[in-house]
């Protein structure tokens, strides 16, 4: 029978990857709360979560748990890359599936978001009704609105569009500056396989959303292009 990987393994070879195998905790400010880091890089993390791509979730949830930040990043990038096999069973897309959403508390900063929810959300909903991106757009935390727009791209990589553009539409007047950059970001990328319907959105809704977004938005387009759409956003009456 194979060996089961487990949380405790991980972590064990994680600090191995330390110089001197000495932890060197410190604060990260950019991560909410009181977490705090090794100063890994996180290429290293990825490269090990792989090898446990196989660690069962309920062992997943303990690396979620941790207030060590890389260790939380272990834990979704092992879902992610899970997710992503094809050896994983529909039974276990919704086990990974269900722990994201349930555990979205452990799952709160932007880099964990994108790291694991366009396939272990978006990939699981591909096939399925997607009320729950709507629940999640509608949140009043910050990163479960950022879910929503994020996990539509594992349906963009597919040409099915409609959800980016609809969750944009809750999300476009967003106060927060990291769903703002996610809505942009995404909406220019399905606009990468329908310019036309990218446009159509920013005729509708430039002057309005706010810059960060909008600047996201027209990242790809022509110079004339964004100069129009940044005037309609400039020119707009209070």
């Amino acid at each position: 029978m194979p060996v089961e990987l487990t949380a405790e393994q991980f972590i064990k070879k994680l600090y191995e990857l330390l110089p001197e195998g000495e932890p060197r905790l410190q604060r990260d400010k950019k991560v909410k709360g009181d977490e705090e880091y090794l100063g890994l890089p996180l290429a290293s993390v990825f490269s090990l979560a792989k090898e446990f791509t196989f660690m069962p979730p309920a062992e997943i949830e303990k690396l979620l748990e941790s207030s060590v930040y890389e260790i939380k990043v272990g834990g979704v990038s092992i879902m992610d890359w899970r997710a992503r096999s094809k050896k994983t069973s529909e039974e276990t897309r919704k086990e990974l599936f269900d722990l994201y959403i349930r555990r979205h508390d452990r799952i709160n900063n932007w880099m964990l978001v994108d790291r694991s929810a366009p396939y272990v959300v978006g990939g699981y909903l591909a096939d399925k009704p997607r009320d729950i991106l709507y629940r999640l757009a509608r949140s009043d935390d910050p990163m479960e609105r950022r879910t929503a727009i994020v996990s539509t791209y594992y349906f963009i990589r597919k040409g099915d569009l409609d959800d980016t553009f609809k969750i944009a539409e809750i999300l476009v007047n967003d106060e927060n500056d990291l769903v703002q950059k996610a809505v942009g970001g995404w909406i220019r990328e399905a606009g990468k396989k329908d310019t036309a319907r990218l446009l159509t959105f920013l005729d509708q809704y430039a002057a309005v959303m706010p810059r960060t977004m909008l600047r996201y938005a027209i990242e790809h387009l022509d110079r004339a292009q964004k100069d129009y759409y940044l005037g309609l956003k400039k020119n707009r009456r209070p």
